[in-house]
């Protein structure tokens, strides 16, 4: 009739990716607001703050870079949205 399907061996249904170092944790940089060619970096193309799993920072950093953005969007540097 037809054919049967094989059951997946457990654990290999997922690829696991290997975790990436957080940028600034591993060369101990620092992010300035006023460096803004390096802030919208950690920006996507539509104005908003990048997510983690898009910029590789830790937790601790991300919100460090989130303070960062919004600073500089206060400031002028960066603009709200891009139309």
């Amino acid at each position: 009739m037809g054919r049967e399907r094989r059951k997946p061996k457990p654990g290999s249904q997922f690829k696991r990716r290997k975790k990436r170092k957080c940028i600034f944790c591993a060369d101990q940089k620092t992010l300035d607001y006023k460096d803004v060619s390096y802030v919208q970096r950690f920006m996507t193309d539509r104005g908003k703050i990048a997510p983690r799993r898009m910029t590789g920072c830790c937790a601790q950093h991300q919100r460090m870079v989130a303070k960062v953005v919004k600073r500089a969007r206060q400031i002028g540097l960066v603009p709200f949205s891009v139309d």
